[in-house]
């Protein structure tokens, strides 16, 4: 009786409780786990993924080895690098913390554990080079050419900005500075001969440096200068002469000669020992007079895409238009008719049969209506400055960490990839919001209906 009792109390107790919605479970797959609408699950659908597989399956041995991780993951985390503005040891870190990255890498089950190493990101990068990013950034361009009408290449900007490397201001003393240390780490390690050592001088030379723009200080410092450039050479020579001429390190040694015997007015100066290739760029700003990286150029849409980065040295402005137009058509197999700069490209009217346009004076033959027309346009073309703002500020455009001529086409060409998949996130979540105001719309009607029948 006791059992009948306990039976029909823990029944009662529990009729009018209902059972709780079915969730997910943890180790259920990702798509019935995150929420469908977000713009990264909605873009991760959007790209054509196996385009990647096919173009790198030729880089990688079928046979032999280890095999390659998947296309997809490396190739997303490329572009969360870029996307979210993190470095290649955040975004690993992250990409085991967060299942929308996981999701758009193409995981369907969440993995709590790193997906690579960080250093697979730099071997991935220099194995599909340049032509593989582009490619990438050639899928950017598609994804947003399906909602974009057909008429977006017709009028197009084109501007030009310096992409600064990562490298400190360049002095005299700082590079005399880092050969001495240079000469002397070589020295320890293949363990040479060396007259002197120079360290308590040097020393002293150091703590003269400082503090040189005091009046009292400046002569002192200038002798300081003038004694290192003396020691550099001396150690760089002593060097040479241990080494023989067939040595691993002839190239970097005519690379510290170079430095060493360059001047102020000198023409094709080094600035960085690392990183030979980088050019001094003066763009007339007030608040940076140099900067010292390499010149891109920009083509975006009159809708906002963009459709061409290249990277170059620090040619004239004009010189890069018809390399910059030549990628355009060659990513989206379209003609770009009228090309609107700024004054930087004058000299330029037409280029294979592209017009180049800069403001000017208007023509006395030129109607109130054409006035106008060439006043909006140029209006417009302003717009390609926040774009450039936000490719330094949010896609890792204002501080390349790549190394060499490579590394500044692949920066350029990923914070542009990352331009156009971020703006195709926005048109994505502007249509989800307008699709759910239409059904709430919709929904309210129905429910005034009905209020009204009864």
């Amino acid at each position: 009786h006791r059992e009948d009792i306990v039976h029909r109390e823990t029944t009662s107790s529990t009729e009018g409780i209902t059972k709780p919605h079915s969730t997910p479970s943890f180790f259920s797959s990702l798509s019935d786990m995150l929420n469908q609408s977000h713009p990264l699950y909605k873009l991760a659908d959007k790209i054509d993924w196996a385009k990647f597989d096919t173009a790198f399956a030729p880089l990688y041995c079928q046979n032999n080895g280890r095999p390659a991780k998947p296309f997809r993951l490396m190739c997303g985390l490329l572009i969360l690098k870029h996307l979210r503005n993190l470095s290649d040891e955040s975004v690993v870190e992250q990409w085991s913390e967060n299942a929308y990255y996981q999701y758009f890498c193409g995981m369907q089950e969440f993995i709590p554990n790193a997906p690579c190493a960080s250093s697979e990101l730099v071997h991935f990068r220099n194995r599909i080079g340049e032509k593989g990013v582009e490619l990438i950034f050639q899928e950017s361009i598609r994804v947003n050419n399906e909602d974009d009408d057909g008429h977006h290449h017709d009028t197009a900007f084109i501007d030009s900005t310096v992409q600064e490397k990562n490298i400190t201001y360049p002095t005299d003393a700082k590079l005399h500075k880092k050969i001495v240390r240079k000469v002397l780490d070589i020295v320890h390690k293949l363990e040479l001969p060396l007259r002197q050592s120079y360290t308590f001088v040097l020393k002293r030379i150091y703590r003269d440096q400082r503090f040189r723009n005091h009046p009292k200080n400046r002569q002192k410092a200038v002798r300081a200068d003038r004694k290192l450039r003396t020691i550099a050479g001396r150690l760089v020579r002593e060097l040479k002469r241990n080494l023989g001429e067939h040595s691993l390190y002839t190239e970097l040694i005519e690379r510290f000669e170079a430095i060493l015997a360059q001047r102020r007015h000198s023409e094709k100066k080094i600035y960085s020992i690392h990183e030979p290739e980088v050019q001094c760029i003066s763009k007339g700003k007030e608040h940076k007079k140099y900067e010292f990286g390499n010149k891109v150029s920009i083509i975006r849409s009159a809708t906002g895409i963009i459709l061409g980065a290249q990277s170059f040295r620090n040619e004239y402005d004009g010189h890069t238009i018809e390399a910059s137009l030549a990628q355009v058509e060659r990513l989206t197999q379209r003609k770009i008719k009228i090309l609107a700069g700024d004054r930087g490209y004058r000299g330029k009217k037409e280029v294979n049969g592209t017009q180049i346009l800069i403001p000017d004076v208007p023509k006395p033959s030129d109607s109130r209506y054409q006035k106008r027309k060439k006043h909006k346009l140029f209006c417009k073309r302003a717009g390609i400055e926040p774009t450039i703002g936000h490719l330094k500020s949010d896609h890792r455009l204002g501080r390349n960490f790549y190394k060499g001529l490579a590394g500044d086409a692949v920066n350029i060409l990923l914070a542009a990839a990352a331009y156009n998949f971020k703006r195709a996130m926005r048109v994505l979540l502007n249509l989800l919001k307008r699709i759910s105001e239409m059904l709430r719309e919709r929904a309210s009607m129905n429910d005034f209906s009905l209020s009204n029948a009864f």
